[in-house]
Order: C-alpha cells, then structure tokens, then sequence
C-alpha cells in the first residue's frame, strides 16, 4: 500500500518532543518516522500513518509477533502500520485476545526503575502494555509491545477502553461477514429488524461508556457475555458440528448492512501453536453457533458498534484467564 511522504524532523524538534513526552534519562526510543514503503520493508522505528482510509468505525489492533509488526485497522480498514519491539527470551509476550483496559499518557513502570512508557494502553494487569520504547529490530521487551514514539502518540487517539488487540503468531486480514439477524441466534433474515432497532441510537464505547465483548468456548460449550470485563451473563453453545474446531476468530459489530438486511462485522481469523494453524470461514464460523435464549436477550441489552464476538476452541478456564485481564489467552507470558 502507499505510504505517507517521510516526517523529517530536525534534531532540536526530535528532542523537544522526547522531552515533551516525559521521557527519563536513559531511555533512547529513537526518533519515529513516517515512510513510503510496504509493511514487510519498514525497518525499526518507522511506521505508516492513514487515517484518512477511514475516518470512523470500530478500532481492532493486530501485533504479529513473527513479523514485528502492529496493525490498525478501523472500519476495517487497514489505516496503520508499524514495526514494534516484544517480548525477550524469558519474558515472551503472550499471545491471545485482549481488550485495551486503562490508557495513560505519561505512564511510568512501577517494576522497572519507574521507567517511562508513553502512551500507555493496557492489555493486562500483570504488566503487558503497548507503549513507546526502543526499537532495536527484534524481540526486546519485558513483555509489553514497544512502539515508536510518534506512532504511539498517534495510536493513543484512536484507541478506548474495550478496543481488540489481537497478538498472534498468525493471522488473516479483516473480511466483512454479514449476518441476517441477531447474532448466536437462528440464521433467520426476519430478525434483522429487531437486530436493527436494538442498535438504534447507539455508538462505539469510549472511555466513558461500557464495552461488551461475548465469547463462545467450543471446549466448554458455553458463551460468556462480559461488560467492561465483568461476567454478567452465562450460557450453553450450541455448536453445529461440535467435534469440528472452529479455529480461534474474533468478529468485530461494525454497522447495519441495508443492502444485504443484515449486521455487517468485521473478521479476522488468528492462530497459535495448538490450532496447528487451522481456519474455517467466518462466514462459516458465524453460523455453526447458536446460544440459550437467556444468552440472546442479555445479548440484545448490550449490543452496540464495537462489541466483540470471541470464538475459541480453548476452555474457559482459569489456565486461559485471569480475572479482567484478558478475553483469552492462547499463550501465557514466558
């Protein structure tokens, strides 16, 4: 894709806005810089920047972990792309779904000698972050997803509370799937108006709003419905085709789609080193799980733009989560 023209900065304006940031002595982050070059060419600490692609719609971030690269999709769109630095031998960022949980600006470590971390969005409690770092061209950190500066100031405008960060080892681009009616429900073109009329009036979540994601476990057969990370309802899945995975996907409610009567979401399929890599559909996907009726009408409460729908063939268990932390973890740190 295109790039933007190169930001050229000077030495003295480069300096003027580490400082500006808060950096502490010692922290040499290198100076970002916007390019004109395909994702696979960026090399550390350049990134592109294009919102204009896009200018509004539901938010996903995707880290690829081999590639050293973030993703920044709105609309589902890819608006943004830059290199990162993750998590070091001993320290391996891990891998999943996670939802961003706080946001600081001038964050500073509480672990590491208070070290700044600008432009802070948290991924989890226990420490994982994206933030501005050092970008030495391969894996570095502690765990945390390092970004370039000005990128990350960039990055920190889009995101909110609730946003999707997928880190995986692999992945495919968004695809727009359309649904009918109400999802988890029956495949039916008649509940497109209910579907329509429940998401009337109402707008992506932002730092103040409340955020719901749902996810479906093949393992357990069963749905969690979570606002703001809170468990606030719980159901039975019923699967088609059970013994069949469903691959690890996450499906982003973008917007009505009049022209096909349906709820127009945005897919990406990811995997890691127990899917062996395997990938239905989602359009397939989408259409083999249906939930309990409790677990439709808690759904029809909270639906809004930017709600995310989390399907995993991995059990809904305590080795996968950790109280608000994450959707679900595919990979522990480590």
């Amino acid at each position: 894709m295109s790039e933007l023209k190169p930001n050229r900065l000077s030495r003295r304006t480069a300096l003027s806005a580490m400082a500006a940031f808060g950096f502490a002595a010692g922290f040499a982050p290198g100076i970002a810089r916007q390019v004109y070059k395909e994702a696979q060419e960026l090399k550390p600490g350049e990134f592109s920047w294009h919102p204009e692609r896009a200018k509004s719609g539901p938010v996903s971030i995707i880290v690829s972990l081999p590639d050293q690269l973030v993703h920044v999709y709105r609309n589902g769109i890819r608006i943004a792309v830059s290199t990162c630095s993750t998590g070091k031998k001993g320290h391996r960022t891990p891998t999943g779904v996670f939802t961003i949980l706080q946001k600081d600006k001038h964050h500073h470590s509480s672990t590491y000698n208070n070290a700044s971390m600008p432009n802070m969005n948290r991924l989890t409690w226990s420490g994982i972050a994206l933030h501005a770092g050092r970008l030495p061209g391969y894996p570095a950190s502690h765990g945390c997803i390092r970004l370039p500066l000005q990128f990350s100031a960039l990055l920190f405008t889009v995101t909110h509370l609730g946003t999707p960060v997928i880190i995986a080892s692999g992945h495919t681009q968004p695809r727009e799937v359309v649904h009918p009616g109400m999802v988890l429900a029956q495949y039916a073109e008649n509940e497109f108006e209910d579907a329509l009329a429940r998401l009337k009036g109402k707008h992506i979540p932002k730092d103040t709003g409340r955020s719901t994601s749902v996810i479906v476990s093949r393992a357990d057969q069963q749905i969690l419905i979570m606002e703001n990370g809170e468990i606030v309802a719980k159901g039975k899945a019923s699967i088609r085709n059970p013994q069949t995975p469903l691959g690890e996907h996450v499906f982003v409610l973008n917007r009505p789609h009049d022209g096909r009567r349906g709820l127009a979401w945005h897919a990406v399929g990811h995997h890691h080193s127990l899917s062996n890599g395997f990938h239905e559909p989602e359009e397939q996907v989408i259409k083999r799980i249906n939930a309990d009726r409790a677990s439709i009408a808690a759904l029809q409460q909270r639906m809004h733009p930017g709600m995310m729908l989390v399907m995993t063939d991995l059990p809904l268990d305590p080795s996968r989560r950790s109280g608000k932390d994450f959707v679900i973890v595919t990979q522990a740190e480590g």
